[in-house]
C-alpha cells in the first residue's frame, strides 16, 4: 500500500509541476466569470495537493500551492512576475508609523507606568528598547500571544508614541490621505477581484457545515476517502486523550502523545484515513470511550476534498495576511471587502460570517483569522472605526456564543474587545452611537437569571455548568472596564445622555445586588450546609473598580453628577419601599432628646452585606462636596427628601452586624460607608440624628460589651477618618501616605506586601511610588530575605491606633510596635490620637458629636463605672476607646483655637463641658474629675502615661483660652503644678528601674550557684565531655609542644611522627560513647555518594557499556567523577542497620497504602540522617589512622628512587610468573621460577592477616560495594576487582572537588574546611587507605602493576594510556592505595614511608612532563623578571630535553622565566591536593603558613610535600633512570599525534567550572527564550522554555513532545538533559516563570528562588508584578556554590522534607 502510495504522489507531481503560474493567470485575466474560473481551477488542483494521505506533508502541500493555487493569483494581482511587483509595491508604499507587531506566546511586552494610557498598552522589546520609556518605571510582562505592539499609535501613550524606528515614518503629509493614490488603476481593480474571490472562498469552506458536498466546487471524479477528524475541547485531558486514540486507532503511545499534542496546538488533527466506513468505527470508538464522564470529544467524518479545501482556505487567508504587508493600499482594498455587506443585508459581509461562526470554528482556524483581522482591520484606522461598530452591533451573539464555547478566552472572537475599547476615540463613539455601555451591562445581567422573590441575584447551590458561566461572565466586566479607563476630556449632550442611559442600567444591575445573599444569626444548631458566598463576593470585587470609574466620570460633568445623584437616591428609595424585613418603629428617649426609630434586631432578623446602591450614593456625595456643586446649586437638590432613618438603615445595620468586617473586606467601600454616616449626621439636625443612632446602638447594649466597644470605634471612625478628598481638606497623595504610615507600623514591609495592601485604581496603580521615599526607608536584601521599608522615627506620630483598614490582629500587632519603639527611645507609651486635617465645610459640624450631651453621657457612665471598677460591666478596651475620643476632642479644640481669627468665636468648648459636674439627681463627678481619680489606679497601671497626656493637653488649652484675658500669675502656677507633677514622675520612674536591677542581679546569682552546684555534683562527667572536646578536634589543633618548631612534613621516611590519639565518639542513635578501634565495633558515619560532572571538561562522554567499562585510569578531562560528602553525624554499624531495616520496613508498608514518591528511594539504599534529615545513601566506617598498622620497622638504609624502581619491577615481574604458574603448574615454569632470583626479603606467598574486627570489615565491604554501585551506574558486586579503584577514585575526586572549592573562594589550603567536610574527608581517605585488607590480594597488586607500568613501562602491560591522557592525582592516590598489597609481603626492612616518596615524586615528574608538553606558552611582552634564576635555567634545560626526546616538534621556548612561571601555576592544584590527601592519610598537622593566604605558598607546600623548591632538581638528581623514563613517555604515538596537531589534550592548571554567564536584564532571556523553537515539533513556539545553568542549552520542558525515553521510562526534556549534562543532577531556569529549578534523578526536585530581583530587593516568581528585573550576582554565586559543593541533592531533600507538596509533583516530566 505505501510503495503504492509513493510511486502515486511521484505520478502526480510531474503533471502538477508542468502548471505554468503566468499561463493560467493570463487565462483569468482574459475570463468573463473570473469567479467561475478560480472555482474550477480550485475545484480540480486542492484535492489533487492537499489532503494525499494519512499524515500531512507540509513542505510537499506548501510548495505545489505556491506554484499552482497562489502563484497565478499574485500574477493576476501583480499583472507581471510577482518576484518584482512586490518589491515595487513596497517602494512605493509610505511605511507604518504603526507598529502593529503580534505577539507570540511567552513573548516579552513593556508598558509603561508613566506614560500608558491604560495598562493594556504595550510595547514589542525592539520598539521598547528604541523608545524613551526605558528610563521610565515600565512594567515587564510574557504575552500570552495574540494582541499586538501599541508603538505609533497616539491614543495609547501619554508622551513617546514612537520609538525611534516609528518616528521617521511620521511625515508631513495629511493623515487622512487615501492610501489607493499610490495604486496603478487596473491594479485597484485586479486587487478588488481577486481577494473578494480568495476570501469569500476562505469564509464559505470555513463555515461550511455539511460533511461530505462543497459550496461550488465540484469535484470531477469523487473518491471515496473519507478523514476522522478530532477536535480539540478544553474538557478531556491529554491522557484520556492519549488512552482513547490507543484503543480506537491501534496506535502506539507515542502517537498517540503526537496527535494529542497537535489537537491541542491547533484545534484538530485526522487520526485515521480511509473509506467511510473504516472513519466511522473509530469515531464510534471515541465517542463511546469519552462519553462516560462528561460529553464525548467531538469527532467528526469528513470528505477528504472538504479537508483539503479547509487546509487551502487557511492557507490563503494567511497568503492574504501577508500581500497586504506590501502596501497600505491592498490593505484598505482588503478591509472593503470583508466589511461590503452581502445581497442578505444585515450581518452579511464576510467579516461578520467569520465573527458569528467563530465559536464553532476550531483553534487553528480562529487563530489564522483573527491574525488577519488584526493586521488588516486594526492596523487602518478608517476601517478599525467601522469594524468596531460591526463588532458593538453583534456584541451580545459573540458574547452569548463565548458563554457556550468551552474555549479558552484567548482564542475568542470577544477577546479583540481589549484591541478596540481600550482605544478611547473609538469607546466614546461606540457609547454614544452604538449606546456600548449599555448594551455591555444588558448582556451581563441575561447571562445572570437566578433572581429572588425581591430580584435580587441569587448564588445559592451553584452548578458546575452556571460557575463555569459565571467565570465566563465576568470578561464582560472586564470589557465594561476598558469602556471606561480613559475618561471624556469634553462631554456633548450625547454622551451625557447615552452614559447617564448606561449609568441608569447600571443602577438597575446593583439594585439586584442591594441586599443579595442576606445572613440570618443561626441559634441552636450549627448550620447545615455553608451558604454559597464566594460568587457575590467575587461580583462585589470586579465591580469595585466599575463603581469607582463611574463616579469618576460623573465627577467630571456637573450636570451628569447631579442627574446621576438623583436617580441613585430614587433607586435606593425603591430599595428600601416598605418595611419588609420586620422592623417596627418605636420611639426612645434618653437625656431629655426623644426620637422615633426603627426598632430591628440585628441579631434575629435578615442582614446583608452587599449595599452598592447606598455605597455609590455616598461616593457620589463627597463627590457632591468636592466639586462645591452642593453650595453652587443646592436648589437642583433634593437633599429635602432625604429621611434619615431610612438612609442609615441599612448601613447601621451592617455596621452592628460586622463593624470590623468593613474595616477589612471592602477596602474602598468601607470609606464610602463611613461617607454615608458622616452625610446623615449633617443633613437633618445633628442632634436628632445622631442621637437616633446613639439610641439604637444602645439598644443592643444590653447584649454584651463588645457592642459598645464597636459603637465608640464607630464614632471615632466617623469623627476621625477625613483622608478622604471632599470630606477633609486634603489629597489623594495624603491618603496614600496615610495608608502607607499605618502599614508600616506593624512592621516593616517588603514592596510587594505594601503594594498588596493598598487600594489599586482601574490602572493597577496605587499611587505609592510617589510618596514611599517621605514616610519610609529601605533596607537592601542580603543574600537571602527581600528588602524591606521602614518607616521613619519622624512618622511615628501620625500613627492612629484606631486606623479605620486595621483588622482586630493588625490593631494589636501595631499596638504592641509602637509600643516597644516608645520603651526603646524611653518615652512614654501614651499612643495619643495624631492631630487632623480640618473637615471640608459640608462635613464640618460633624465634630459635634464629640460635645453631644449623649456622647458626654456616655463617656461619664464608662468612666464612672472604671472609678467603681466593677468588673461585669465595662473592659479595659472600652475605656481605651473612651480615652482615645477624649484626646480626639481635645486636639480639636487646640485646633480651633490655634487657627482663631478676629471675627470667629470657638463654639467647640469641650474643655468646659468635661470640668462641670452631672447635675441633679445623681451628682455624678464631672469626667476631669474622674480622670485625675483614675490617674492613680493602680490596676490601670497601662493607661497612665495616656491620661497624664490628656490632663497636660487639657491644662495646655486651658492656657490657651486664658492667655487673652488672665495674667501671668495664673500660667505660672499652672506651670509650677505641672513641673512637679513631672519630677515626681522622673522620680517614681527612677525608683522602679532601680528596683527591677536588683531584682535581676539576683535571680542572676541564683542562677549561677544553681549551675556550680550541678557541675560538682556531676563531675566525672564534665571532666570527660573536655576530654572529647580536645580529641575530637581536627588534626590541625592537635600540635603537641614539642612538634611545633620542627619542620612538618607529611610523607617519607622523614615524615614527622604524631602522638596516637584517642578518639572517643558518641552515637546519635544509642547515645553511647565508643572509642575508635582497629578491633571494636564500627562506627560510621552517614554519606551520600553521588556521580558528578562539576569538574568536567568534556560533559558528552558516555561510557558504553558501564558493565565492561575499566575505570583504572582518570582521563584528565575528569568527564565524570564520584563524589563523597557527609552531613558529620557519627551511628554504630549495628544501629544504623537497625535504623535503616526499620526505614525499609515503613517503606514497603507505606507503598503498599499510596503510591506516592518520599523525599528518599528507599530501593535505593537512601535514608535520611537520623540527626539532621539530611540525604544519605550509604555510611563510611570510621578507623584509627590506618597507615601505622601496615608499617613494619625500618631497619635497611632506604633505596633513592632508581634502586626503588629496580626492586620494585623486579617484584613485579615475581608476581606476574607466580600468576602464570597458578595457572599452568607444570615443571617448566618452576625450573624458570629457580632462574628468577627473588628479590632480598620477597616473601610473595606471605599472606597478611586482617588487622579488623568482623563489624568492620564489613562495613569497609558495604560502603566501598556503594560507591562500585553508584560510580559505575551498576548492580552491586563486592567481589568485582574494579570496587576498590571505584573507592579510591572517589578519594580523589571529592579532594580535588573540595581544593577547587578552597581555591576559587581564595581561601587557604588549611584550617577553613566545615567540620563535617573535615570529617569526611579523613574519613574517607582512611577507608580509601583500608580498603584492600578487603579486597582480593592479587586483584590489588594487579591494580597497582598495571598503574606502576603507565610510568615505568614493562613488557608485560602494553597498551596503557599515555601520559597526556592520565589525572595524575587519580594516578597518585590509586598507586599510594594499593601500594601496601605489594609492600605486605616484602620483608626487605624498607619503610612505606619510602615507597610513598618515590610514587610521589615520580607521578610529580610525569605531571611536570604534562605540563610542559600541553603548556601554550605565548612569549608575550609582559614584564620579564630577572631570568637567571637556577629554577628558570634548570627548567630551559629540561625543556631542551623535551624537545630532543620528542623530535623537536615543541615550539622554540628561550625564556625561562615564562616557562617557570606556568610550571609553577599548572602544578599548583596538584601540590595542594597531594597535601590534603597526605594530611587526611598521614595524621601530619599542616604546617601554620599553610593555615593563612600569604606569600610563598608554593615553597610552604614543597617543604611539607618534602619536594624540592626548584621541581627539576628532581630531575637532575635521578637523571639516569629519568632520561629513559621521559623518552619512553615522549615516545607514545598518541603524544606525536597531540605534538602534530592531530588531537586535543587538556593544558594546565584546568579552568574551575562555572555555572554559564547570565545576563543582567532579565528581559535579555525573556526575548531568547521567545525566539526559541520546539526541536521536535516544526517550529512550534515552546510552552515553557527552561535554561540549563551549566551548560546554556535552552530546552522545551513540562511537554508531551519532548518527551524521551531513559531506562524505560518517558521522561521530559530538563529530566533527560541531567543525564547527559550533570550525571542526573541539574540546574536549570524556568524563563516564564523566573524561576530556579533544581532536579536530582527523576523522583527528586525543587523550586528555588531565581537569581534576579526587582529595584525593591525582591524576586518575581511567575513574572506577576512585572518589574524590571536585574541579577544579583552574590544570590547567583550561592546557586553556584551549592552546585560546586555538591549540595543540590541535599537541597531538594531539605526542601521536600519541609513541603510535602512538592513530593507529589512528577519532577521526571519537567
Amino acid at each position: 500500500m505505501a510503495a503504492d502510495l509513493e510511486a502515486e504522489v511521484q505520478a502526480i507531481d510531474k503533471s502538477l509541476l508542468e502548471c505554468s503560474a503566468e499561463e493560467i493567470a493570463v487565462k483569468w485575466l482574459q475570463a468573463n466569470d473570473l469567479q467561475k474560473e478560480v472555482y474550477q481551477h480550485l475545484a480540480y488542483y486542492v484535492p489533487k495537493i492537499y489532503c494525499r494521505g494519512p499524515n500531512p506533508a507540509p513542505q510537499r502541500e506548501d510548495m505545489l500551492a505556491q506554484h499552482i493555487l497562489l502563484g497565478p493569483m499574485e500574477w493576476y494581482l501583480c499583472g507581471e512576475d510577482p518576484a518584482f511587483g512586490f518589491p515595487k509595491l513596497e517602494q512605493a508604499n509610505k511605511p507604518s508609523h504603526l507598529c502593529g507587531r503580534v505577539f507570540k506566546v511567552g513573548e516579552p511586552t513593556y508598558s509603561c507606568r508613566d506614560c500608558a494610557v491604560d495598562p493594556t498598552c504595550v510595547l514589542c522589546m525592539e520598539c521598547f528598547l528604541g523608545s524613551i520609556h526605558r528610563e521610565h518605571r515600565y512594567r515587564m510582562t510574557t504575552s500570552g500571544g495574540g494582541g499586538f505592539c501599541d508603538c505609533g499609535d497616539t491614543e495609547a501613550w501619554k508622551e513617546g508614541p514612537y520609538c525611534q524606528k516609528h518616528e521617521l515614518n511620521t511625515s508631513e503629509t495629511a493623515e487622512e490621505e487615501d492610501p489607493l493614490v499610490h495604486l496603478p488603476e487596473d491594479m485597484v481593480a485586479r486587487a478588488y477581484n481577486i481577494f473578494a474571490i480568495a476570501f469569500k472562498y476562505a469564509v464559505d469552506i470555513l463555515t461550511w457545515e455539511k460533511e461530505n458536498e462543497l459550496p461550488g466546487l465540484e469535484m470531477i471524479e469523487k473518491s471515496d476517502t473519507y478523514y476522522c477528524m478530532l477536535f480539540n475541547d478544553e474538557v478531556h485531558t491529554y491522557e484520556q486523550v492519549i488512552y482513547t486514540l490507543q484503543k480506537a486507532v491501534n496506535c502506539t503511545q507515542k502517537e498517540a502523545i503526537g496527535f494529542a499534542t497537535t489537537v491541542d496546538r491547533d484545534g484538530r488533527r485526522s487520526v485515521r484515513y480511509g473509506d467511510f466506513q473504516y472513519c466511522d468505527q473509530a469515531k464510534s470508538v471515541i465517542v463511546r470511550n469519552t462519553s462516560r464522564q462528561t460529553k464525548p470529544l467531538k469527532v467528526q467524518v469528513m470528505h477528504s476534498s472538504i479537508v483539503a479545501h479547509q487546509s487551502f482556505g487557511l492557507k490563503l487567508l494567511t497568503w492574504l495576511g501577508s500581500v497586504i504587508g506590501y502596501s497600505d493600499g491592498l490593505r484598505r482594498i482588503l478591509c472593503q471587502v470583508g466589511l461590503q455587506e452581502g445581497p442578505d443585508g444585515e450581518n452579511s459581509s464576510l467579516v461578520d460570517k467569520l465573527m458569528l461562526y467563530d465559536s464553532k470554528l476550531w483553534k487553528g482556524a480562529r487563530n489564522v483569522y483573527h491574525q488577519l483581522f488584526m493586521s488588516s482591520l486594526l492596523m487602518d484606522l478608517k476601517y478599525k472605526k467601522l469594524f468596531a461598530i460591526r463588532f458593538a452591533r453583534n456584541y451580545e451573539r459573540l458574547q452569548s456564543d463565548f458563554m457556550k464555547d468551552d474555549h479558552d478566552r484567548e482564542f475568542s472572537i470577544a477577546d479583540l474587545s481589549i484591541q478596540i475599547f481600550t482605544v478611547p476615540s473609538l469607546a466614546r463613539m461606540l457609547i454614544t452611537e452604538e449606546n456600548l455601555m449599555t448594551t455591555i451591562i444588558k448582556t451581563f445581567m441575561d447571562h445572570l437569571r437566578h433572581r429572588d422573590i425581591q430580584g435580587r441575584f441569587q448564588f445559592e447551590r451553584y452548578t458546575a455548568l452556571q460557575a463555569f458561566k459565571f467565570r465566563r461572565v465576568q470578561s464582560l466586566i472586564l470589557d465594561l472596564k476598558y469602556v471606561l479607563i480613559s475618561k471624556p476630556t469634553e462631554w456633548s449632550d450625547d454622551l451625557r445622555h447615552k452614559f447617564l442611559e448606561g449609568f441608569d442600567a447600571f443602577l438597575e444591575l446593583l439594585k439586584c445586588m442591594q441586599g443579595m445573599d442576606p445572613i440570618t444569626r443561626q441559634v441552636g444548631q450549627h448550620i447545615e450546609m455553608e451558604p454559597e458566598w464566594e460568587a457575590a463576593f467575587t461580583l462585589q470585587m470586579k465591580l469595585t473598580l466599575v463603581i469607582s470609574m463611574m463616579q469618576d466620570w460623573c465627577a467630571l460633568d456637573e450636570k451628569v453628577l447631579i442627574e446621576a445623584y438623583k436617580k441613585c437616591l430614587t433607586v435606593l428609595m425603591q430599595c428600601h419601599s416598605g418595611f419588609t424585613d420586620g422592623e417596627q418603629p418605636i420611639v426612645l428617649s434618653m437625656c431629655g432628646h426623644s426620637v422615633e426609630t426603627i426598632r430591628y434586631c440585628v441579631s434575629q432578623e435578615k442582614v446583608s452585606i452587599h449595599l452598592p446602591v447606598s455605597r455609590l450614593l455616598a461616593g457620589l456625595h463627597v463627590l457632591l462636596s468636592k466639586t462645591e456643586v452642593a453650595y453652587k446649586f443646592p436648589e437642583l437638590l433634593p437633599l429635602s427628601e432625604l429621611s434619615p432613618p431610612m438612609l442609615i438603615e441599612h448601613p447601621l445595620r451592617c455596621l452592628v452586624l460586622c463593624a470590623q468586617v468593613h474595616a477589612g473586606m471592602w477596602r474602598r467601600n468601607g470609606f464610602s460607608l463611613v461617607n454615608q454616616i458622616y452625610y446623615y449626621h449633617n443633613v437633618k439636625c445633628r442632634r436628632e440624628m445622631f442621637d437616633k443612632d446613639i439610641v439604637m446602638l444602645q439598644d443592643v447594649v444590653q447584649q454584651n460589651n463588645t457592642l459598645i466597644e464597636e459603637m465608640l470605634y464607630l464614632i471615632i471612625m466617623i469623627v476621625g477618618e477625613r483622608f478622604s478628598p471632599g470630606i477633609g481638606q486634603v489629597n489623594a497623595t495624603d491618603e496614600i501616605k496615610r495608608e502607607i504610615i499605618h502599614q508600616l507600623s506593624i512592621r516593616p514591609m517588603a514592596h510587594s506586601e505594601l503594594v498588596k495592601a493598598l487600594p489599586e485604581d482601574e490602572n493597577r496603580e496605587t499611587g505609592m511610588e510617589s510618596v514611599i521615599e517621605e514616610v519610609a526607608c529601605f533596607k537592601k536584601p542580603g543574600l537571602t530575605g527581600r528588602g524591606l521599608y521602614e518607616l521613619k522615627p519622624e512618622c511615628a506620630r501620625n500613627f492612629n491606633l484606631y486606623f479605620y483598614h486595621f483588622s482586630r490582629a493588625e490593631q494589636s500587632k501595631a499596638e504592641e510596635a509602637q509600643r516597644k519603639l516608645k520603651r526603646q527611645n524611653r518615652e512614654d507609651t501614651a499612643l495619643p490620637p495624631p492631630a487632623l486635617p480640618p473637615f471640608c465645610p459640608l462635613f464640618a459640624s460633624l465634630v459635634n458629636i464629640l460635645q453631644s450631651d449623649v456622647m458626654l453621657c456616655i463617656m461619664g457612665t464608662i468612666l464612672q463605672w472604671a472609678v467603681e471598677h466593677n468588673g461585669y460591666a465595662w473592659s479595659e478596651s472600652m475605656l481605651q476607646r473612651v480615652l482615645h475620643l477624649l484626646g480626639m476632642a481635645l486636639q480639636e479644640e487646640k485646633q480651633h483655637l490655634e487657627n482663631l481669627s478676629e471675627e470667629n468665636v470657638v463654639t467647640f468648648t469641650f474643655t468646659q463641658k468635661i470640668s462641670k459636674p452631672g447635675e441633679a439627681p445623681n451628682n455624678s463627678p464631672s469626667i476631669l474629675a474622674m480622670l485625675e481619680t483614675l490617674q492613680n489606679a493602680p490596676h490601670l497601671e497601662v493607661h497612665k502615661d495616656m491620661i497624664r497626656w490628656i490632663l497636660k493637653t487639657f491644662n495646655t488649652i486651658k492656657k490657651l483660652r486664658e492667655s487673652s484675658s488672665t495674667s501671668p500669675v495664673a500660667e505660672t502656677e499652672g506651670n509650677i503644678m505641672e513641673e512637679s507633677s513631672r519630677d515626681k514622675d522622673k522620680a517614681e520612674r527612677k525608683r522602679k528601674a532601680e528596683i527591677a536591677r536588683l531584682r535581676r542581679e539576683k535571680i542572676m546569682a541564683q542562677m549561677s550557684e544553681m549551675q556550680r552546684h550541678f557541675i560538682n555534683e556531676n563531675k566525672e562527667l564534665f571532666q570527660q565531655t573536655l576530654e572529647e572536646l580536645d580529641t575530637s578536634t581536627s588534626g590541625v589543633h592537635e600540635n603537641s609542644p614539642v612538634i611545633s618548631d620542627a619542620k612538618l612534613t607529611a610523607l617519607g621516611p622523614e615524615q614527622t611522627r604524631v602522638a596516637e590519639h584517642r578518639q572517643v565518639v558518641m552515637c546519635i542513635l544509642c547515645q553511647e560513647e565508643q572509642e575508635v578501634k582497629v578491633d571494636s565495633r564500627a562506627m560510621v558515619l552517614a554519606a551520600f555518594i553521588q556521580r558528578s560532572t562539576v569538574l568536567s571538561k568534556n560533559r558528552n562522554k558516555i561510557i558504553p557499556d558501564p558493565e565492561k567499562h575499566d575505570p583504572l585510569f582518570m582521563h584528565p578531562d575528569l568527564s565524570c567523577g564520584t563524589h563523597t560528602g557527609s552531613c558529620g553525624h557519627i551511628m554504630h554499624a549495628h544501629c544504623w542497620q537497625r535504623y535503616f531495616d526499620a526505614v525499609q520496613a515503613k517503606e514497603q508498608r507505606r507503598q503498599q497504602r499510596l503510591r506516592v514518591h518520599t523525599s528518599y528511594d528507599v530501593e535505593n539504599g537512601e535514608f535520611l540522617c537520623p540527626l539532621c534529615e539530611c540525604l544519605s545513601n550509604t555510611v563510611i566506617p570510621l578507623l584509627p589512622p590506618p597507615r601505622v598498622l601496615f608499617n613494619r620497622l625500618d631497619f635497611s638504609g632506604q633505596p633513592n628512587l632508581a634502586q626503588w624502581i629496580k626492586t620494585i619491577s623486579q617484584q613485579i615481574k615475581a608476581l606476574y610468573l607466580l600468576q602464570n604458574e597458578d595457572g599452568a603448574s607444570n615443571s617448566a615454569n618452576s625450573e624458570k621460577m629457580d632462574q628468577l632470583q627473588l628479590p632480598e626479603g620477597f616473601r610473595p606467598d606471605f599472606k597478611p592477616k586482617n588487622p579488623y574486627s568482623e563489624s568492620i570489615k564489613e562495613m569497609l565491604t558495604t560502603f566501598g560495594t556503594a560507591t562500585y554501585k553508584v560510580g559505575l551506574k551498576v548492580h552491586p558486586n563486592e567481589e568485582d576487582p574494579r570496587v576498590p579503584i571505584m573507592c579510591w577514585g572517589s578519594c580523589a575526586y571529592t579532594i580535588q572537588a573540595i581544593e577547587r572549592i578552597l581555591a576559587d573562594e581564595d581561601k587557604p589550603l588549611f584550617g577553613h574546611l566545615p567540620c563535617r567536610q573535615d570529617d569526611c574527608l579523613t574519613s574517607l581517605t582512611r577507608f580509601a587507605a583500608a580498603h584492600w585488607t578487603v579486597s582480593s590480594l592479587s586483584a590489588v597488586q594487579g591494580h597497582f602493576c598495571t598503574l606502576l607500568a603507565s610510568l615505568v613501562p614493562n613488557e608485560k602491560n602494553g597498551n596503557l594510556p599515555c601520559i597526556l591522557d592520565i589525572d595524575m592525582f587519580h594516578l597518585l592516590v590509586s598507586l599510594v592505595l594499593s601500594f601496601p598489597a605489594i609492600h605486605c609481603q616484602d620483608f626487605s626492612g624498607v619503610s612505606l614511608g619510602t615507597g610513598d616518596l618515590h610514587l610521589f615524586h615520580l607521578v610529580t615528574m610525569a605531571h611536570i612532563i604534562q605540563i610542559l608538553l600541553t603548556s601554550s606558552t605565548e612569549e608575550n611582552g609582559m614584564d620579564q623578571e630577572d631570568t637567571n634564576g637556577e629554577e628558570e635555567v634548570a627548567v630551559l634545560t629540561l625543556y631542551k630535553f623535551l624537545c630532543q626526546c620528542t623530535g623537536s616538534a615543541l615550539k622554540e621556548i628561550s625564556s625561562g622565566w615564562h616557562l617557570w612561571r606556568n610550571l609553577k601555576a599548572g602544578i599548583m592544584p596538584f601540590l595542594r591536593c597531594s597535601a590534603l590527601f597526605f594530611h587526611y592519610l598521614n595524621g601530619v598537622p599542616a604546617p601554620s603558613e599553610l593555615q593563612v593566604n600569604g606569600t610563598n605558598q608554593f615553597e610552604h607546600l614543597c617543604s611539607y610535600l618534602s619536594l624540592p623548591n626548584n621541581l627539576t632538581c628532581l630531575f637532575q638528581e635521578n637523571s639516569e633512570i629519568l632520561n629513559t623514563l621521559i623518552e619512553s613517555w615522549c615516545s607514545n604515538s598518541e603524544v606525536k599525534r597531540y605534538l602534530e596537531g592531530k588531537r586535543h589534550a587538556i593544558s594546565y592548571a584546568r579552568e574551575s567550572n562555572k555555572l554559564i554567564d547570565l545576563p543582567d536584564d532579565y528581559s535579555c532571556l525573556i526575548n531568547q527564550a521567545s525566539n526559541f523553537s520546539c526541536p521536535k515539533s516544526g517550529g512550534d513556539k515552546s510552552r515553557a522554555p527552561t535554561l540549563c545553568l551549566v551548560c546554556g542549552t535552552m530546552l522545551c520542558s513540562q511537554s508531551y513532545c519532548c518527551q524521551t525515553e531513559l531506562e524505560g521510562e518517558d521522561v521530559g526534556a530538563c529530566t533527560a538533559h541531567t543525564y547527559t549534562c550533570g550525571s542526573g543532577v541539574g540546574i536549570f531556569l524556568r524563563v516564564r516563570e523566573c524561576q530556579v529549578l533544581f532536579l536530582a534523578g527523576k523522583t527528586k526536585g525543587c523550586f528555588y528562588p531565581p537569581p534576579y530581583l526587582d529595584d525593591y530587593g525582591e524576586t518575581d516568581q511567575g513574572l506577576r508584578r512585572g518589574n524590571p528585573l536585574h541579577l544579583c550576582k552574590e544570590r547567583f554565586k550561592k546557586i553556584q556554590k551549592l552546585w560546586q559543593q555538591h549540595s543540590i541533592t541535599e537541597e531538594i531533600g531539605h526542601a521536600q522534607e519541609a513541603n510535602q507538596t512538592l513530593v507529589g509533583i512528577d519532577w521526571q516530566h519537567l
